[in-house]
């Protein structure tokens, strides 16, 4: 089993040529990201991404109405511009946390029609604030719609829980079952992004992500299924800041760079 590493474009301040130039020659294989609703600019994107020859995952994140029909509305619309670029598949935040199961239900059937009509795989990312945003939550979901396949980012649940997820063992195995796609952000009690992955005071933690990722990595390649791995660690102010200066505390290119080659040489990919 082949494991693919895609660089986020979340963060990014380089002309997008430059950018693309850094992910290939980092050793990605694609980049994450959302698209521009103007044609133009959506088709000189994708040209830099064939240029590079560098695969995309469309990324979508806009969730943001609280009345259901203009969240829906906006959800298609969102879904059918990502789906016109083609991308490998599609990574949804979908729904909000205050929905309730029934609604968040029928944005992911809304989402299974559309990936059924057009052919493009659409899976829904483990995010704060949205429908999977807590590791029981996402149990339930799952249990209810057993086909729902998940982008887990599990650094936001050791968040909502405030803990490592020691009592939350049996849906954390559920979510791991269910992931097509990992967000490697490693997270803490106190929050979804530790300063410094490579920091020694933040080995435990460290430690505790990989062993779930590496049951992710176990379950596709028992099943002989593609996988695919975004190093989503974010910019300031997501990455801490200092106090006064707002200066981010450290690299977030670097950072996800060496958790690529971490997890490439991990699982030998």
């Amino acid at each position: 089993m082949n494991i693919k590493f895609y660089a986020p474009q979340w963060g990014n301040v380089l002309p997008f040529q430059t950018f693309c130039q850094n992910v290939k020659t980092a050793g990605y294989d694609g980049v994450e990201m959302a698209l521009p609703f103007d044609e133009k600019e959506k088709a000189e994107i994708l040209a830099t991404l064939n240029d590079f020859d560098l695969e995309l995952i469309g990324q979508y994140w806009q969730s943001h109405e609280k009345d259901l029909g203009e969240h829906a509305h906006n959800y298609e619309k969102y879904l059918r511009n990502l789906i016109s670029a083609k991308p490998i598949f599609i990574n949804c935040q979908t729904g909000k946390d205050y929905f309730t199961f029934e609604q968040n239900k029928q944005l992911f059937e809304l989402a299974s029609r559309i990936s059924e009509e057009t052919g493009i795989k659409i899976i829904h990312e483990t995010h704060r604030g949205k429908s999977l945003f807590a590791a029981h939550i996402t149990q339930e979901y799952l249990n209810q719609i057993p086909a729902l396949r998940i982008c887990l980012d599990i650094s936001h649940w050791c968040n909502v829980h405030e803990s490592l997820l020691a009592d939350q063992q049996d849906a954390v195995a559920k979510a791991i079952a269910h992931a097509n796609h990992i967000h490697s952000r490693v997270g803490h009690p106190e929050g979804p992004q530790v300063n410094d992955p490579r920091a020694p005071e933040w080995e435990e933690v460290l430690q505790t992500h990989l062993s779930w990722w590496d049951k992710v990595v176990a379950t596709h390649r028992q099943q002989g299924t593609q996988l695919t791995v975004t190093t989503e660690f974010g910019p300031a102010t997501y990455m801490p800041v200092l106090p006064y200066t707002q200066m981010p505390v450290a690299n977030q290119w670097e950072i996800n760079v060496f958790m690529m080659n971490l997890l490439k040489k991990r699982y030998n990919a």
